[in-house]
């Protein structure tokens, strides 16, 4: 037999190998119970999954030129840093990316920065260190809940807010850092935040309903509201638009308000309540979720929707709604059950419309969402 004759033979015999494995694969995976014992999953916690995920998201240059290009988040760190990191200082940046964070305070002269990153970025925010002539920074590759050092430090210096402020897992990270590592009455930078679940109105030209409201020249969709999605994703939506919002139906103010010094995972509130009553009339078409940070009384970072000066790189949340129009004076309480902070998609969310000069609430149809 020719060698050409056996490499077309056995060419053809693991093409056919290849196609019953196949065949099989299709019909193992048909059979729930099969597909369980030859396929098992692999089975990870929420916070597992979060930090796989962190560590490819952060690992290349496009989200750390977004990061670094936004000119409002570099100056709010710039100015904390140079206001409260002092010669002497023994500082730890947590999630360093790039590792400028930790390169300023090493210019502000603390004595030891300890920056720290579990993404592979870790290896270029070396050498831009050394490429500037940074001292003073030990760059560690490990993730902060595994992270020790011999001695207290001063300070905690960190940036790990997501859009919906919770959603990197900021608490667990900071406070246990903190609990383990920070010296009594030492600082973290920043610590004060606030939360905010803001009733928009979406500009006319932007606004894109549910399908069931649509009724495209005579064509009706209303039909398809009993088919209405149940996945969480499809509630809410992310963008840094300014032009998409055209006001608040209220004055905004906080729905919630932390403090990482004294803040405790555990107590984080799983039900919140609040009411806003109508200033700017319009249709309710969502909910915008944005936050604040603050060091000081006069230095703000800002994720609003509506504010000129927001920090572009972050997304603001909106949580959809039914489509409700409101008066002036008419009031909108807004009521949230929180699965776990750090997962949006555990959040849920409701509302009540209160007309004005009525005694008893007025719930609109499908006024709970999600």
């Amino acid at each position: 037999m020719s060698f050409q004759t056996l490499q077309h033979l056995s060419a053809s015999a693991f093409s056919a190998i290849r196609r019953l494995l196949a065949v099989g694969r299709t019909w193992i995976q048909a059979r729930p119970r099969l597909a369980a014992w030859f396929y098992p999953r692999v089975r990870r916690s929420p916070k597992a999954d979060y930090r796989n995920h962190n560590r490819r998201m952060f690992a290349g240059f496009h989200e750390q030129e977004r990061m670094l290009a936004d000119q409002a988040r570099m100056a709010f760190y710039h100015a904390a840093i140079a206001r409260h990191i002092q010669p002497g200082d023994r500082v730890v940046d947590l999630g360093t990316g790039t590792g400028i964070l930790a390169a300023w305070a090493a210019q502000r002269g603390a004595a030891h920065v300890y920056a720290i990153d579990h993404s592979d970025i870790l290896s270029y925010a070396r050498a831009v260190a050394t490429a500037n002539q940074i001292e003073n920074v030990e760059f560690r590759a490990i993730h902060s809940t595994e992270f020790t050092v011999d001695e207290p430090v001063d300070v905690i210096l960190h940036e790990q807010m997501g859009d919906g402020l919770f959603d990197e897992g900021m608490v667990a990270n900071v406070t246990d850092l903190r609990d383990r590592l920070l010296k009594p009455g030492g600082l973290i930078l920043p610590s004060l935040f606030e939360l905010y679940c803001e009733p928009i109105k979406v500009n006319d030209a932007r606004l894109v309903p549910f399908i069931w409201e649509l009724d495209v020249h005579g064509y009706d969709y209303s039909c398809l509201e009993r088919d209405r999605p149940q996945g969480p994703g499809y509630y809410h939506l992310v963008s840094s638009d300014r032009q998409l919002i055209d006001h608040f139906l209220g004055e905004p103010r906080p729905a919630l308000s932390i403090d990482l010094h004294t803040l405790n995972e555990a107590d984080m509130p799983h039900e919140i309540t609040f009411t806003r009553t109508v200033v700017n009339a319009g249709r309710l078409d969502g909910l915008a979720v944005y936050f604040r940070a603050r060091v000081d009384q006069d230095l703000v970072l800002s994720t609003s929707p509506l504010d000129p000066h927001r920090a572009p790189h972050w997304g603001f949340r909106i949580l959809r709604t039914a489509r409700d129009d409101f008066a002036v004076g008419d009031e909108i309480e807004v009521r949230f059950t929180i699965g776990r902070w750090p997962d949006l998609d555990s959040w849920r969310w409701s509302y009540v419309k209160r007309v004005f000069a009525q005694s008893h609430p007025v719930p609109p149809e499908n006024s709970v969402i999600a």
